[in-house]
């Protein structure tokens, strides 16, 4: 009876705090009910001034609930704290979801000033919670007992514990000082690292004024530079930024080698040059207090730290796993090497294939051994067509639908929104596609939501998930046309918009999903992309709507090894650079560009390729893939050996196989051990055949 009076007090006290904040925060639209559809973020209405009051009150609402739980007389159970733990921090979790989405795909000056108030206000705030002693406490107690609980409840109390063990709950006082200070630097560098990003990667590496410096490349590449430039204030030239859609045809097809040279070397050398944007220190800096923090709890490194939740286990798991693959990739690239020196020397080129060349050439091997060139292939990859593609794959697998909605508000002009159903009608959630650059957008591609999916005590929340890209941008005179690469990247993203859409989970908190099982959902739908019988649905002719030629398809099929071992040593190059950072067990900051050369020069990385990151931009080891950027191609055994399994059904889209993996691997992926689920959609542990097969490296 005392504990319900309290929780009545409790829930009074709420209510009155939140009329206050609202009277306070009168038009600020976080303080208010979304009566949008399906409870959308009303950006219409929401203004920059808004998000500091509302994190701010975020942050003192879930103090309360925390202190709520934390004082609870009772004995702690499921109910009175993991599910309350559930339920706390909703009214943040919705302010913070929307901003870091505009922090990374529409950031402005005023929005990262916010950031950098909010960024150690927030760091504070997580380890107020999880070295709250009693909260842990509360949490263990729970754990100790939780043989009485449902299997599910045993999973997600276990995770709880785990995370709360791993975040430094069980650490002494002295201990759990250091790590807020470690915590509260990290946020920081991370921060900064991420601006600096940001606008090297935004600068205009090449400013080109004669037209002759423009031969080789293509109107459309002529005329995206001419209007960039005018964007710029660059009247009467041409300019060329280190967004991809933007340099990399420059790479490909221009014919002034010191030019491809200068942008080459602008793009490698973001973050290393010496300026206001260098991000050396930060980078050593944040390797070397990661050392401390494994330290701290209990492990020799931060790989020990970080991979003892993932598949791999250990580095020495990763490091075989990488090494295995080595070989055979650099084999092939020293293949392709040859021929693209072959071609070199025979237009009399007195010069030996450098990194700047791999690209260009790597055109020329492709129109002379399969005849087939990028530009023969855009104009079947009109954006909008593609994902019209990725939907109807999406759709034929899992009998879903999507539906244009033009009654949800957005962020920025090049957002659209679909609404995602069952075939029968029933609700999924709200899809969100963001595809072309800007200068307020961080580079590369990822998905993520603002909303995610829930079930806690039967009420079903829906996702509202949000897919962002840099693809070639529509121009004055033509729309999107794609490259094969930004083809495959947006049916990748989908893929994790999938995942995220179909989430089937009661208590998505006491989740653990490893982050080598975390890309199998995305790089699955890979595998559909360019497969004949799909091209044929949405490969269309962007002015005659003539769908792509069998001719042109069979060149795609034909070469499907093309460039394999240069796309598997540039990316391994980054995995072994990764894994090597996270492998350092004294607190010493170390020489960034004698670093990582001793880490390519172990490996034995040849010149004529660079990593496809150096650590001054390697924004995934800045982020959630600290010693974990194995995982792509970890993950793409998973991948190829599930996509495999529609194979051998001979249907691509076999109802039964989709099934399967909707409800084993979208549905509930870290719900339970990855491996275990895996084996319950495959029946088996998957076999690295099947990627060895598709990169021709066996």
């Amino acid at each position: 009876m005392r504990t319900k009076l309290i929780l009545f007090i409790t829930a009074i006290l709420f209510s009155i705090t939140m009329n206050i904040a609202q009277n306070k925060n009168a038009n600020n639209p976080f303080f208010m009910e979304w009566k949008t559809p399906y409870e959308t973020p009303p950006f219409n209405e929401i203004k920059v001034e808004h998000f500091l009051p509302a994190i701010e009150e975020g942050v003192r609402l879930e103090k309360a609930e925390i202190d709520a739980i934390v004082n609870n007389p009772e004995k702690a159970t499921f109910k009175n704290t993991i599910v309350a733990l559930e339920k706390s921090g909703e009214f943040l979790t919705r302010v913070n979801r929307v901003f870091g989405a505009l922090n990374g795909a529409n950031t402005t000056d005023e929005i990262q000033k916010i950031a950098r108030v909010t960024t150690p206000l927030l760091s504070k705030h997580r380890d107020d919670i999880v070295l709250n002693e009693k909260l842990f406490e509360r949490i263990k107690s729970v754990y100790l007992e939780k043989e009485s609980l449902s299997e599910i409840e045993q999973n997600v109390v276990e995770n709880y514990y785990k995370n709360a063990v791993r975040s430094g709950a069980d650490l002494d006082e002295t201990g759990k000082e250091k790590l807020r200070k470690i915590n509260q630097e990290l946020s920081m560098l991370g921060l900064k690292f991420s601006e600096n990003a940001l606008k090297e990667t935004n600068s205009i590496a090449l400013i080109i004024d004669k037209k002759e410096d423009l031969a080789g490349l293509s109107q459309d590449v002529i005329n995206a530079a001419a209007e960039l430039a005018k964007a710029k204030k660059i009247e009467g030239k041409w300019a060329f930024s280190l967004q991809k859609p933007s340099f990399i045809p420059f790479l490909q097809y221009s014919h002034k080698r010191e030019l491809r040279e200068i942008i080459f070397k602008a793009y490698i050398n973001r973050g290393n040059n010496n300026n206001e944007l260098d991000n050396k220190k930060i980078v050593s800096r944040v390797a070397a207090l990661r050392v401390d923090r494994a330290n701290l709890l209990g492990y020799k490194t931060y790989a020990d730290f970080v991979l003892e939740r993932n598949m791999a286990k250990n580095p020495d798991n990763v490091y075989k796993f990488l090494n295995d693959l080595w070989t055979p990739a650099i084999k092939r690239a020293k293949m392709e090497i040859s021929d693209m020196q072959k071609i070199i020397d025979n237009e009399g080129g007195n010069f030996k294939l450098a990194a700047w060349d791999w690209w260009h050439y790597a055109e020329k091997v492709k129109k002379e051994k399969y005849d087939l060139d990028e530009s023969m292939l855009r104009p079947y990859f009109k954006m909008e067509n593609v994902r019209a593609g990725a939907f109807a794959v999406a759709s034929k697998l899992y009998g879903i639908k999507f539906i244009k909605r033009d009654d949800i508000t957005v962020y920025h002009p090049d957002v659209e929104v679909f609404e995602v159903q069952e075939s029968n009608g029933k609700h999924i959630g709200i899809f969100y596609s963001d595809y072309y650059p800007r200068d307020g957008k961080r580079s590369g591609a990822w998905s993520s939501g603002f909303r995610g999916q829930s079930n806690i005590e039967g009420k079903f929340i829906t996702p509202l998930v949000y897919n962002v890209g840099n693809f070639s941008k529509p121009t004055a005179d033509k729309p999107a046309l794609m490259s094969i690469d930004e083809v495959n990247t947006l049916f990748h993203e989908l893929g994790h918009g999938l995942n995220s859409l179909f989430s089937n989970y009661d208590y998505p908190g006491g989740r653990n999903t490893p982050r080598d099982f975390v890309e199998l959902p995305s790089q699955i739908m890979e595998n559909w992309a360019l497969e004949p019988e799909v091209l044929k649905i949405y490969a269309k002719h962007f002015q005659t709507g003539e769908v792509i030629p069998q001719q042109l398809i069979d060149k795609i099929v034909n070469s499907r090894l093309f460039n394999q071992g240069f796309e598997t040593v540039e990316y391994l190059a980054a995995s072994f650079l990764d894994m090597d950072w996270h492998m350092l067990s004294e607190n010493i900051e170390r020489d960034v560009v004698q670093f990582e050369r001793s880490a390519f020069e172990k490996i034995g990385l040849m010149s004529e390729i660079e990593s496809r990151y150096q650590s001054t931009n390697f924004g995934h080891i800045l982020g959630g893939y600290a010693a974990g950027y194995y995982s792509y191609i970890w993950a793409a055994v998973l991948d190829a050996d599930a996509f495999e399994a529609f194979k051998e059904k001979g249907d691509l889209f076999d109802q039964a196989t989709a099934t399967a993996f909707r409800n084993f691997i979208l549905a509930i992926s870290g719900s339970d051990d990855a491996m275990t689920l895996y084996k319950k959609f495959r029946g088996r542990e998957p076999k690295v055949d099947a990627l060895l097969n598709r990169r021709g490296l066996n």
